[in-house]
């Protein structure tokens, strides 16, 4: 029998060891927030795996430039669809677009480099609508200076990249322009319902076929030149060889009236962008389908997968916030002076703005997905637990404390005995407070590749589909109201047991 242990042992063993050595890690692409890079980071998803890469990662739609830069850097991501120009003036900070081969001498110093080109260019421009254009006589970017009142509607990356509005306004002294953030998915329809004047568009924006748009001309030649380029580590070649070698089947291989037909397939004809760069790669592109319903992509085959993420992110971030809520609860309630300091603090978490604080959680932790996303939400979760902890003991009555001393029990003995029984209804609330909102702040955890139902509105607002946005939307509203009333059931079960408060429904 010894001996029977000893080989099946060893046998386990090797089998984990050949496991492991085969265990390939996963080619991870990653995209930007609208509906181009989303197209791009589908289509070199499907042609490494074409290549022969069994795992492959697509993560869309993380977030601006500096997160993807921030990204690659770390190595979260491997590779994602970029633009020379972006590359130059946003990540290098030159003042001009230089050849890839000056590119990349730069990009080897932070491990990166930047080729295949894929075809096509993407500049930037401005664009107001037709109407507008003939009222006002407008068709240089110039002529916006004269104006008055005119509200710019810009996406939140123009407005503060380094080639963006700001050097945009300086040169062409835009300075009577009151620019306004817009998610680039809802500036055409705001433009059309006269909600802003002007916005800025793509040059491969499947619109710009449209009578009702007017592209403004960049008489001063502001605009530099944006070749789309895949940009990746410098050890992708190595690690992953024949993703590269298939890679290169890129080069050239998109013309610009292919990207436009593509653009157009998902923001025009609300096709997925997955099935878009699927039909590409096969070498053709269906001409407007139906559109489908609500209910198809609700329970589209993602839907497994999305709910998976969205329920970890909430349950591990409440059980972290749990386990450090409930004790400064009590510290908060035994030591009044540090109450206001740690009651204080936790407030102070719900003021800041849920992406600016997983954004600082990448920068520190330098990487993006469910780690930072974790720790926002358990910062997020404190404020309703320590109160609700401090509140439920503080409501005790001296008399039910002075029954316990009487009976011999210390303060220990008398948190855990007595304290905690009969505050327990008022600490469930706070962590039913904490859950439920946990729920929905957890959708913001998409813009950082954490997934989760967020992943599909984030999509949604990126190439403006509202079935998509619904999709997203309507099972995490589902996921609040199945934690609220398990945590009712909860409560009332717990009264029965404690016999410590009214048993609710």
């Amino acid at each position: 029998m010894t001996t029977f242990r000893h080989v099946l042992g060893v046998g386990l063993l090797f089998v984990f060891a050949t496991c492991m050595l085969f265990a390939q890690e996963p080619l991870r692409v990653g995209s930007k927030r609208f509906t181009e890079s989303y197209i791009l980071g589908e289509l070199i998803a499907i042609t490494a795996r074409q290549g022969g890469e069994i795992a492959v990662e697509h993560k869309p739609g993380l977030g601006n430039t500096a997160i993807l830069f921030q990204a690659l850097k770390s190595g979260a991501i491997d590779l994602y669809p970029e633009y020379t120009g972006t590359i130059a003036h946003e990540l290098l900070g030159l003042q001009r677009v230089p050849p890839l081969a000056e590119l990349n001498q730069r990009l080897a110093l932070h491990g990166l480099k930047a080729g295949i080109p894929l075809g096509f260019g993407n500049s930037y421009a401005l664009a107001v609508s037709e109407d507008q254009a003939r009222a006002q006589n407008l068709s240089v970017i110039s002529e916006l200076g004269k104006l008055q009142g005119f509200r710019a509607g810009l996406t939140a990356e123009f407005l503060n990249r380094k080639d963006g509005w700001p050097a945009l306004r300086d040169r062409y002294r835009l300075d009577n322009l009151s620019p306004l953030a817009l998610e680039h998915g809802l500036a055409y329809d705001a433009l059309m319902r006269g909600h802003v004047d002007v916005i800025d568009i793509y040059t491969t924006d499947p619109r710009l076929s449209s009578s009702r748009l007017r592209v403004l001309q960049d008489d001063l030649h502001y605009f530099p030149e944006y070749r789309a380029v895949l940009l990746f580590r410098v050890d992708l070649q190595q690690r992953f060889p024949r993703a590269w070698e298939a890679l290169g089947g890129l080069d050239g291989a998109i013309p610009p009236a292919a990207m436009i037909k593509m653009n157009a397939a998902v923001e025009l004809d609300g096709r997925r962008y997955a099935a878009v760069a699927k039909d590409w790669s096969l070498g053709q592109i269906a001409s407007t389908p139906a559109r489908p319903t609500l209910l198809e992509v609700l329970f589209d085959r993602d839907l497994p997968r999305l709910t998976l993420q969205h329920v970890v992110l909430v349950l591990v971030s409440l059980l972290l916030s749990v386990a450090c809520g409930i004790p400064l609860g009590v510290l908060a309630q035994r030591h009044p002076s540090a109450g206001r300091w740690i009651l204080s603090l936790t407030g102070l978490m719900q003021t800041i703005p849920s992406l600016a604080l997983l954004a600082f959680f990448v920068a520190t932790l330098g990487r993006i997905g469910a780690a930072p996303a974790i720790l926002a939400l358990f910062l997020y979760a404190l404020l309703p637990i320590v109160r609700s902890t401090e509140t439920a003991l503080t409501g005790i009555s001296r008399g039910m404390r002075d029954a316990g001393r009487a009976l011999g029990l210390d303060a220990r003995q008398g948190l855990m005995l007595i304290e905690f029984p009969l505050a327990i209804p008022g600490i469930l609330t706070g962590i039913k407070t904490a859950a439920v909102i946990n729920v929905g702040t957890a959708t913001v955890a998409a813009f950082i590749g954490a997934g989760g139902f967020g992943e599909r509105i984030v999509a949604g607002l990126a190439v403006n589909d509202h079935t998509l946005l619904l999709a997203g939307a309507i099972p995490a509203g589902l996921l609040a109201l199945a934690v609220e009333w398990a945590f009712r059931a909860l409560d009332a079960w717990l009264a029965r047991c404690f016999n410590c408060g009214p048993q609710t429904p």
